[in-house]
């Protein structure tokens, strides 16, 4: 079963317009200089062709990479979560119990991630760990580093 991208509006119409641009700006481009480098002989040892080549396949990837986040788009609506807990679209402070740091993340779907401005997704492990968390609650979460221990602080939502 393939698991659902949650996302709002603005992020899905924002993965959408960069597919419109990969596929009706940035491919033509690519294909206009495999031409032109093509126009140059032997292939075997054109460089210029094999790295046009190769960019043409990093961008296919990247525009079915996109198109799959869209297939699998869930929109949110942000009116119709709690707001006492931690959800999408919320943003949260919580306290780190091993070093005392706080640290603000707001959760998001694809497509409106941003790292460093704590724009986190709300699928990553972070997101997932504090999903559902209350003020005053703890989450233990594994990550690559080990396990984080997270105390939810505040819970803030757009107006």
């Amino acid at each position: 079963m393939l698991e659902s991208v949650p996302m709002t509006r603005e992020g899905y119409n924002k993965i959408k317009a960069e597919i419109e641009h990969l596929e009706n700006e940035v491919m033509p481009e690519i294909a206009e200089k495999i031409a032109i480098a093509r126009e140059e002989g032997d292939l075997k040892e054109n460089a210029e062709y094999h790295a046009q080549r190769e960019n043409q396949g990093n961008v296919n990837a990247r525009i079915n990479l996109l198109k799959d986040k869209l297939a699998r788009a869930t929109i949110v609506d942000l009116s119709e979560l709690p707001k006492d807990e931690v959800a999408f679209g919320c943003t949260v402070t919580v306290e780190d119990q091993d070093d005392g740091m706080e640290e603000v993340f707001t959760f998001v779907g694809a497509g409106e991630e941003d790292y460093r401005s704590g724009k986190i997704l709300v699928t990553s492990p972070i997101g997932k760990g504090l999903l559902g968390k209350k003020v005053n609650e703890m989450a233990e979460i594994e990550v690559p580093a080990g396990l984080m221990r997270l105390k939810v602080l505040k819970i803030e939502f757009p107006e």
